[in-house]
Protein backbone atom coordinates (compact mmCIF):
# COMPACT_ATOMS: atom_id res chain seq x y z
CA UNK A 1 0.00 0.00 0.00
CA UNK A 2 1.30 3.42 -0.89
CA UNK A 3 0.91 6.51 1.24
CA UNK A 4 -0.64 9.51 -0.56
CA UNK A 5 2.37 11.72 0.17
CA UNK A 6 2.40 12.98 -3.43
CA UNK A 7 -1.33 13.73 -3.70
CA UNK A 8 -1.59 17.55 -3.55
CA UNK A 9 -3.51 18.97 -0.62
CA UNK A 10 -3.20 15.90 1.60
CA UNK A 11 -3.13 16.88 5.28
CA UNK A 12 -0.28 15.62 7.41
CA UNK A 13 -2.57 14.10 10.00
CA UNK A 14 -4.20 12.03 7.25
CA UNK A 15 -0.84 10.52 6.27
CA UNK A 16 -0.23 9.51 9.87
CA UNK A 17 -3.69 7.98 10.23
CA UNK A 18 -3.30 6.21 6.88
CA UNK A 19 -0.08 4.60 8.12
CA UNK A 20 -1.64 3.60 11.43
CA UNK A 21 -4.59 1.91 9.70
CA UNK A 22 -2.43 0.15 7.11
CA UNK A 23 -0.36 -1.42 9.87
CA UNK A 24 -3.43 -3.38 10.97
CA UNK A 25 -3.28 -5.34 7.72
CA UNK A 26 -3.53 -6.94 5.29
CA UNK A 27 -0.81 -4.84 3.68
CA UNK A 28 2.87 -5.78 3.94
CA UNK A 29 4.42 -2.36 3.39
CA UNK A 30 3.92 1.38 3.05
CA UNK A 31 5.48 3.02 -0.02
CA UNK A 32 6.18 6.68 -0.80
CA UNK A 33 7.03 8.70 -3.90
CA UNK A 34 9.58 11.50 -4.25
CA UNK A 35 9.38 14.90 -5.92
CA UNK A 36 11.00 18.21 -5.01
CA UNK A 37 9.12 20.65 -7.25
CA UNK A 38 5.62 19.47 -6.40
CA UNK A 39 2.97 19.75 -3.68
CA UNK A 40 4.23 16.63 -1.91
CA UNK A 41 5.74 15.54 1.38
CA UNK A 42 9.39 14.60 1.70
CA UNK A 43 9.63 10.79 1.54
CA UNK A 44 12.01 10.41 4.46
CA UNK A 45 10.07 12.68 6.79
CA UNK A 46 6.90 10.85 5.81
CA UNK A 47 8.41 7.44 6.56
CA UNK A 48 9.81 8.68 9.88
CA UNK A 49 6.30 9.71 10.88
CA UNK A 50 4.97 6.35 9.72
CA UNK A 51 7.64 4.53 11.70
CA UNK A 52 6.40 6.18 14.88
CA UNK A 53 2.85 4.83 14.51
CA UNK A 54 3.50 1.40 13.00
CA UNK A 55 5.12 -1.81 14.20
CA UNK A 56 4.70 -4.36 11.43
CA UNK A 57 4.73 -3.00 7.87
CA UNK A 58 7.90 -2.37 5.90
CA UNK A 59 8.63 1.22 4.89
CA UNK A 60 9.64 1.64 1.24
CA UNK A 61 10.78 4.51 -0.98
CA UNK A 62 9.34 3.84 -4.47
CA UNK A 63 11.70 5.55 -5.37
CA UNK A 64 13.71 8.37 -3.81
CA UNK A 65 15.80 10.42 -6.24
CA UNK A 66 19.36 9.63 -5.22
CA UNK A 67 21.59 12.13 -7.04
CA UNK A 68 19.79 15.26 -5.79
CA UNK A 69 20.91 14.42 -2.24
CA UNK A 70 24.43 14.27 -0.78
CA UNK A 71 25.44 10.64 -0.28
CA UNK A 72 26.35 11.06 3.38
CA UNK A 73 23.04 12.75 4.22
CA UNK A 74 21.09 10.10 2.33
CA UNK A 75 22.93 7.28 4.12
CA UNK A 76 22.29 8.94 7.48
CA UNK A 77 18.59 9.54 6.76
CA UNK A 78 18.10 5.93 5.73
CA UNK A 79 20.00 4.55 8.71
CA UNK A 80 17.99 6.78 11.04
CA UNK A 81 14.64 5.55 9.70
CA UNK A 82 15.87 1.97 9.75
CA UNK A 83 16.80 2.32 13.42
CA UNK A 84 13.60 4.19 14.34
CA UNK A 85 11.48 1.50 12.69
CA UNK A 86 13.35 -1.47 14.11
CA UNK A 87 14.83 -2.54 10.79
CA UNK A 88 11.83 -2.09 8.49
CA UNK A 89 13.22 0.25 5.83
CA UNK A 90 13.61 -0.70 2.17
CA UNK A 91 15.47 2.08 0.37
CA UNK A 92 14.59 2.27 -3.32
CA UNK A 93 16.72 4.74 -5.26
CA UNK A 94 16.87 5.85 -8.88
CA UNK A 95 17.87 8.80 -11.03
CA UNK A 96 14.48 10.47 -11.42
CA UNK A 97 13.41 11.92 -14.75
CA UNK A 98 12.32 15.48 -14.04
CA UNK A 99 14.77 18.30 -14.86
CA UNK A 100 13.03 20.74 -12.50
CA UNK A 101 13.89 18.59 -9.47
CA UNK A 102 17.57 18.81 -10.41
CA UNK A 103 17.43 22.52 -11.14
CA UNK A 104 15.76 23.24 -7.79
CA UNK A 105 18.43 21.32 -5.86
CA UNK A 106 21.36 22.79 -7.79
CA UNK A 107 22.51 19.47 -9.26
CA UNK A 108 23.58 19.16 -12.89
CA UNK A 109 21.25 16.59 -14.46
CA UNK A 110 23.89 15.82 -17.09
CA UNK A 111 26.13 14.21 -14.46
CA UNK A 112 23.42 12.26 -12.66
CA UNK A 113 24.44 8.79 -13.84
CA UNK A 114 28.05 9.04 -12.69
CA UNK A 115 26.99 10.81 -9.53
CA UNK A 116 24.49 8.05 -8.72
CA UNK A 117 27.01 5.23 -9.18
CA UNK A 118 29.50 7.01 -6.91
CA UNK A 119 26.75 7.68 -4.40
CA UNK A 120 25.70 4.04 -4.14
CA UNK A 121 29.28 3.00 -3.40
CA UNK A 122 29.61 5.66 -0.69
CA UNK A 123 26.31 4.70 0.94
CA UNK A 124 27.42 1.09 1.19
CA UNK A 125 30.77 2.15 2.68
CA UNK A 126 29.06 4.32 5.29
CA UNK A 127 26.62 1.61 6.34
CA UNK A 128 29.27 -1.09 6.52
CA UNK A 129 31.99 1.11 8.02
CA UNK A 130 29.60 2.85 10.42
CA UNK A 131 31.55 6.09 10.11
CA UNK A 132 28.32 8.10 10.14
CA UNK A 133 25.59 7.09 12.54
CA UNK A 134 23.28 5.85 13.72
CA UNK A 135 24.02 2.21 13.08
CA UNK A 136 21.30 0.73 10.85
CA UNK A 137 19.13 -1.85 12.56
CA UNK A 138 19.64 -4.24 9.65
CA UNK A 139 23.13 -5.71 9.42
CA UNK A 140 24.98 -4.09 6.52
CA UNK A 141 22.29 -1.44 6.17
CA UNK A 142 18.67 -1.32 5.02
CA UNK A 143 17.51 -3.40 2.08
CA UNK A 144 18.66 -1.40 -0.95
CA UNK A 145 16.92 -1.37 -4.34
CA UNK A 146 17.97 0.40 -7.51
CA UNK A 147 15.53 1.40 -10.23
CA UNK A 148 15.75 2.42 -13.85
CA UNK A 149 15.20 0.93 -17.29
CA UNK A 150 18.61 0.89 -18.95
CA UNK A 151 21.75 -1.20 -19.07
CA UNK A 152 23.59 1.03 -16.57
CA UNK A 153 20.59 0.87 -14.19
CA UNK A 154 20.54 -2.93 -14.22
CA UNK A 155 24.32 -2.97 -13.71
CA UNK A 156 24.04 -0.65 -10.70
CA UNK A 157 21.36 -2.85 -9.15
CA UNK A 158 23.54 -5.91 -9.61
CA UNK A 159 26.68 -4.28 -8.24
CA UNK A 160 25.43 -2.26 -5.29
CA UNK A 161 21.90 -3.31 -4.35
CA UNK A 162 19.89 -6.15 -2.87
CA UNK A 163 17.31 -5.93 -5.62
CA UNK A 164 15.64 -4.04 -8.44
CA UNK A 165 12.60 -1.75 -8.37
CA UNK A 166 10.54 -1.21 -11.51
CA UNK A 167 8.93 2.14 -12.26
CA UNK A 168 5.47 0.87 -13.16
CA UNK A 169 3.50 -0.27 -16.16
CA UNK A 170 1.77 -3.48 -17.24
CA UNK A 171 3.07 -6.86 -16.04
CA UNK A 172 4.76 -7.50 -19.40
CA UNK A 173 6.88 -4.36 -18.94
CA UNK A 174 7.89 -5.53 -15.48
CA UNK A 175 8.73 -9.00 -16.83
CA UNK A 176 11.00 -7.54 -19.51
CA UNK A 177 12.86 -5.20 -17.16
CA UNK A 178 13.17 -7.66 -14.28
CA UNK A 179 14.58 -10.33 -16.60
CA UNK A 180 17.34 -7.89 -17.56
CA UNK A 181 17.97 -7.09 -13.90
CA UNK A 182 18.28 -10.80 -13.11
CA UNK A 183 20.62 -11.31 -16.07
CA UNK A 184 22.90 -8.48 -14.89
CA UNK A 185 22.90 -10.00 -11.41
CA UNK A 186 23.88 -13.41 -12.78
CA UNK A 187 26.52 -11.97 -15.11
CA UNK A 188 28.20 -10.31 -12.13
CA UNK A 189 28.38 -13.69 -10.39
CA UNK A 190 26.19 -12.79 -7.45
CA UNK A 191 24.52 -15.76 -5.74
CA UNK A 192 20.76 -16.31 -5.64
CA UNK A 193 18.55 -13.71 -7.30
CA UNK A 194 17.74 -10.05 -6.67
CA UNK A 195 14.61 -8.98 -4.85
CA UNK A 196 12.14 -7.67 -7.43
CA UNK A 197 9.75 -4.85 -6.57
CA UNK A 198 6.96 -3.46 -8.74
CA UNK A 199 4.37 -0.71 -8.47
CA UNK A 200 1.06 0.47 -9.86
CA UNK A 201 -1.52 3.21 -9.29
CA UNK A 202 -5.12 2.78 -8.22
CA UNK A 203 -8.30 4.72 -7.45
CA UNK A 204 -11.30 2.55 -6.65
CA UNK A 205 -14.56 4.43 -7.02
CA UNK A 206 -13.03 7.81 -7.87
CA UNK A 207 -11.72 7.41 -11.40
CA UNK A 208 -11.80 11.07 -12.46
CA UNK A 209 -9.83 12.41 -9.49
CA UNK A 210 -7.25 9.69 -9.83
CA UNK A 211 -6.77 10.33 -13.53
CA UNK A 212 -6.45 14.08 -12.92
CA UNK A 213 -3.68 13.47 -10.38
CA UNK A 214 -1.69 11.29 -12.78
CA UNK A 215 -2.07 13.76 -15.65
CA UNK A 216 -0.70 16.49 -13.41
CA UNK A 217 2.06 14.42 -11.79
CA UNK A 218 3.34 13.20 -15.15
CA UNK A 219 2.66 16.37 -17.15
CA UNK A 220 6.39 16.62 -17.91
CA UNK A 221 6.04 13.54 -20.18
CA UNK A 222 3.67 15.37 -22.52
CA UNK A 223 1.02 13.22 -24.26
CA UNK A 224 2.34 10.08 -22.54
CA UNK A 225 0.73 11.33 -19.30
CA UNK A 226 -2.65 10.40 -20.76
CA UNK A 227 -1.51 6.79 -21.18
CA UNK A 228 -0.38 6.68 -17.57
CA UNK A 229 -3.73 8.06 -16.43
CA UNK A 230 -5.57 5.48 -18.53
CA UNK A 231 -3.63 2.69 -16.82
CA UNK A 232 -4.86 3.71 -13.36
CA UNK A 233 -6.51 0.69 -11.73
CA UNK A 234 -10.12 1.72 -11.15
CA UNK A 235 -12.08 -1.54 -10.81
CA UNK A 236 -11.72 -4.59 -8.57
CA UNK A 237 -11.14 -6.81 -11.61
CA UNK A 238 -8.41 -4.53 -12.93
CA UNK A 239 -6.63 -4.72 -9.58
CA UNK A 240 -6.91 -8.51 -9.43
CA UNK A 241 -5.64 -8.92 -12.98
CA UNK A 242 -2.73 -6.55 -12.33
CA UNK A 243 -1.70 -8.32 -9.13
CA UNK A 244 -1.99 -11.72 -10.78
CA UNK A 245 0.09 -10.57 -13.75
CA UNK A 246 2.89 -9.27 -11.54
CA UNK A 247 2.85 -12.44 -9.48
CA UNK A 248 3.16 -14.57 -12.60
CA UNK A 249 6.00 -12.34 -13.82
CA UNK A 250 8.00 -13.12 -10.67
CA UNK A 251 7.44 -9.94 -8.65
CA UNK A 252 8.42 -10.43 -5.01
CA UNK A 253 6.74 -7.30 -3.67
CA UNK A 254 4.12 -5.09 -5.32
CA UNK A 255 3.24 -1.62 -4.00
CA UNK A 256 -0.09 -0.13 -5.11
CA UNK A 257 -0.02 3.65 -4.82
CA UNK A 258 -3.25 5.60 -4.25
CA UNK A 259 -4.09 8.47 -6.58
CA UNK A 260 -6.84 9.71 -4.25
CA UNK A 261 -6.10 10.59 -0.61
CA UNK A 262 -9.27 9.13 0.84
CA UNK A 263 -8.81 6.44 3.54
CA UNK A 264 -11.78 4.62 2.03
CA UNK A 265 -9.40 3.69 -0.79
CA UNK A 266 -7.47 1.57 1.69
CA UNK A 267 -10.59 -0.30 2.76
CA UNK A 268 -11.70 -0.86 -0.83
CA UNK A 269 -8.30 -2.23 -1.82
CA UNK A 270 -8.23 -4.53 1.21
CA UNK A 271 -11.65 -5.86 0.25
CA UNK A 272 -10.42 -6.64 -3.26
CA UNK A 273 -7.25 -8.37 -2.14
CA UNK A 274 -8.63 -10.47 0.72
Amino acid sequence: MGLPNAVPGTEGRLLVEWARRADRGPFASLGVLDRTVYDSYDPFVTLAAAAAVTERVRLVTMIAIGPIRPAAILAKQAASIDQLSGGRLTLGLALGARPDDYAATGVDIRTRGRRFSDQLAVIREIWEGRTIGPRPAQEGGPELLVGGDSGPAFARAARYADGYVHGGGPPRAFARASSQAVAAWTDLGRPGKPRLYGQGYFALGDEDRGAALLRDYYAFTGPFAEKIAAANLTTPQAVRDFVRGYDEAGCDHLVLLPTVADPAQMDRLADVLT
